[in-house]
């Protein structure tokens, strides 16, 4: 059974698709949408306590709306108290993060944080979205099962990406758009070893969420689209004004995380339920995920002025709460804004063309385009809104609004990504060199020499006869020291630097003696990759790293850093 577990992690460690990646894929899968679904539980019994309808927070008195957000504050601070606040980080940008640093292994106590402290903040009618939580938590309860089955890193980045696309399936039931934005958004690379398990596992996580919540969207009442050729005008101006939107939004978001790191993170989430509390006391509206500024938006005949005022309320909402530090996501609340947006707009258009009954037509491009401008996520926005609202002919109407709204977004303003703008205020870091982006995908079991041949103590006399007549083998030197009693292997790895005769004579012998390298081992766990390699040996630019798994003290085999330079150079695993 252990050489099972053996041959699997090895295998396991090239980047490759195989059956093992995928059953793994599907039981991390499983357990993430299990574990999102009991998230999306938790906050429906919480509002349930004082809520007629799921976020329907018009159901409650102004004062009521006022307290709400205050007294959910007051629990999240608690709950940051309980675990710790340097464990407050969660969400998208903190994935993304660990990605980078940890190869996507999430602490658990910042996963507490981030169910209970998302949960009371949705309940609490902050404006945050759902998303954020599930991708955090998808992305450690995989993990979590790469870990304790000590899996190769690239591994676990892969069961990472398959918790997340399988935590945003069940949370949204849009399989599809989930897998896009890990592919997109979280990994940025498109490799066909990883795409298979990610589909997989979003499979699992939808048909997980359809047994529980039943098959329908949550934007399906949309009607079939009206939209014709002759509104393309309409769409583009409005497609301008969001990427204007969604850059003006992202730069002010930013702003608020980068003041608001000089403060405690108590007067921070005071400040965010204030602000959350009197706008919601004014519009309540636009309270809650985003939801119900989508329902608002689809009401008919509703003042251009409401929906201006419903439109500022949960843009600032929305900054103030993620930029001060409320638990959650930002595409729920994206989708939100990009509604009201559009709403604005066929309000002006119903306007200037009477007749036309395009309001729910040019909500959804509103949301397409927003939430593609701020996200920088293009394919993952047209993918998301086309199965939420399960209208298959918004498609060319919403690559228009799309397109156009990233390239004002991107190239006119000067946009980036909320997720990287996040990091980089928060000084996370999410970038690696491209030597060790391609290294990390390759993990050090799969392409370790382990033909070993190990001697204890040897002369040079007996390691130069064995490297004479073990050419097959690699040839270690065990030289122990004696620390407090308990011997400590000091590995040596001996070649010749150059061809050699197998004359003999003492001459040759000594020649050979003189061209005996010896280069002192470097230890490196059995789950790192080839990234992690390099870093060892990329000073000296020689020598190599030796293998371990449990015992520091036991080689298992060693990746040279000849094998690095030759996969390098040629794209050859030697």
């Amino acid at each position: 059974m252990i050489i099972s577990i053996a041959a699997i992690r090895k295998h396991l460690a090239l980047p490759t698709t195989s059956w093992q990646i995928c059953l793994l894929a599907i039981i991390g899968g499983c357990a993430s949408a299990l574990l999102v679904v009991l998230f999306t539980l938790t906050i429906e019994q919480i509002q349930q306590l004082y809520l007629i309808k799921r976020d329907d927070y018009n159901s409650l008195d102004e004062v009521s709306r006022f307290d709400l957000p205050i007294i959910g504050s007051l629990i999240i601070l608690l709950i940051a108290w309980l675990t710790g606040y340097k464990y407050l980080r969660t969400g998208i940008p903190f994935v993304l993060h660990r990605l980078k640093v940890a190869h996507g292994v999430i602490p658990f106590k910042n996963t507490l944080n981030q169910f209970w402290g998302s949960a009371v903040a949705l309940a609490s009618g902050f404006s945050v979205g759902r998303e954020g939580p599930a991708v955090h938590l998808g992305a450690a309860c995989s993990s979590y099962l790469g870990s304790v089955l000590k899996l190769p890193y690239n591994s676990i980045r892969t069961l990472c990406a398959c918790g997340i696309a399988a935590g945003i399936a069940a949370t949204f039931n849009t399989p599809i758009a989930a897998v896009i934005f890990v592919m997109e958004v979280i990994m940025r690379e498109y490799k066909v070893h990883i795409f298979v398990p990610v589909m997989l596992a979003a499979i699992v996580g939808s048909l997980i969420t359809r047994s529980v919540f039943g098959t329908s969207h949550n934007f399906q009442y949309f009607h079939t689209i009206a939209l014709e050729q002759h509104h393309y005008f309409s769409l583009a101006i409005l497609a301008i004004l969001l990427g204007i939107l969604a850059a003006g939004f992202n730069k002010y978001l930013v702003l608020i995380i980068k003041q608001s790191v000089k403060y405690h993170i108590v007067p921070r989430l005071m400040l965010a339920a204030f602000i959350t509390g009197s706008l919601g006391y004014l519009v309540p509206g636009a309270m809650g995920t985003g939801t119900t500024a989508i329902d608002l938006s689809l009401t008919s005949n509703l003042p251009l002025g409401f929906l201006v005022s419903l439109l500022a309320a949960k843009l600032l909402m929305t900054m103030f709460a993620l930029g001060l530090g409320i638990p959650g996501g930002i595409i729920g609340p994206t989708l939100g804004i990009g509604a009201i947006a559009g709403a604005c707009a066929g309000a002006i258009v119903i306007q200037i063309l009477p007749g036309q009954h395009l309001g729910s037509d040019f909500i959804l491009m509103g949301m397409a385009g927003f939430m593609a401008a701020s996200l920088n996520a293009p394919l993952a926005a047209l993918l998301a809104v086309v199965e939420l609202s399960g209208q298959l002919e918004l498609v060319v109407p919403a690559m228009i609004v799309i397109t156009i709204a990233s390239i004002v977004s991107r190239q006119l303003c000067k946009n980036k990504s909320i997720f990287t703008m996040q990091l980089d205020a928060q000084n996370l870091l999410y970038r690696k060199p491209p030597i060790e982006e391609s290294l990390q995908n390759i993990g050090a079991l799969a392409v370790m020499k382990d033909n070993l041949l190990i001697l204890e103590q040897a002369s040079n006399r007996t390691i130069i006869g064995e490297l004479l007549n073990s050419h097959e083998s690699q040839l270690i030197i065990n030289k122990e020291i004696d620390s407090h009693n308990n011997k400590v292997s000091n590995y040596y790895w001996a070649e010749f630097d150059a061809e050699v005769s197998d004359d003999e004579g003492e001459e040759i012998e000594h020649n050979l003696a003189k061209k005996l390298l010896m280069h002192k081992l470097i230890p490196l766990n059995h789950q790192a990759t080839l990234a992690e390699a390099y870093l060892a040996l990329v000073e000296q630019r020689s020598g190599a790293v030796y293998i371990y798994q449990k015992n520091i003290n036991d080689c298992i085999g060693l990746v040279t850093f000849e094998q690095l330079r030759i996969y390098l150079v040629e794209g050859k695993l030697n």
